[in-house]
């Protein structure tokens, strides 16, 4: 969005993610990113504020950050040879206004076959454990997709082109 020109101000919402209840992942993702926009805009009711969450999901089951290692092995061992889905949710709005656009995106992704020495290689990076899936696309992490089908910058964290959309829809840009 900076690369756009956007002049952005990123602020932590520091939600309790787990008071959202669980839903279908484009549901959830939708809802958790509200809750974070309307909680930052509140306190910057005259700004427009860009709230989002990304989730990974595979066999029906919501893959989060991992927190150790393990849990990024159990991850990565998981996604070896099959495809999952990335679901970003993302809000737009403006409190003073009574403004609120709230969307969901989701991108397939296939890994391709890890080998056990790949795995415990990627690990033993720093990368997978501030990521949802415990792999990001836009770095090392490059090397254990073989195909992606839908938006790249959305397996990233946040789907530019769709934003940007909306952003012109709402007059903001």
């Amino acid at each position: 969005l900076e690369q756009a020109g956007l002049v952005l101000e990123i602020l932590v919402s520091n939600i309790d993610e787990n008071a959202v209840p669980l839903s279908r992942p484009k549901d959830y993702v939708k809802d958790l990113s509200r809750v974070k926009a309307d909680h930052i805009a509140k306190s910057r009711p005259n700004h427009w504020v860009i709230g989002a969450d990304t989730i990974v999901v595979v066999d029906d089951l919501i893959l989060g950050k991992p927190k150790t290692r393990k849990e990024s092995i159990q991850m990565l061992t998981r996604l070896s040879n099959r495809g999952h889905s990335v679901f970003t949710g993302f809000t737009i709005c403006c409190h003073t206004r009574g403004e609120s656009i709230t969307k969901a995106i989701e991108t397939d992704v296939v890994f391709k076959n890890l080998s056990q020495e790949e795995i415990q290689w990627y690990s033993a990076t720093d990368e997978p454990y501030d990521k949802a899936g415990g792999y990001g696309i836009q770095g090392i992490g490059a090397f254990l997709v073989r195909e992606i089908s839908g938006s790249y910058s959305n397996v990233v964290g946040l789907p530019i082109c769709e934003v940007m959309e909306t952003l012109v829809t709402l007059g903001i840009i």
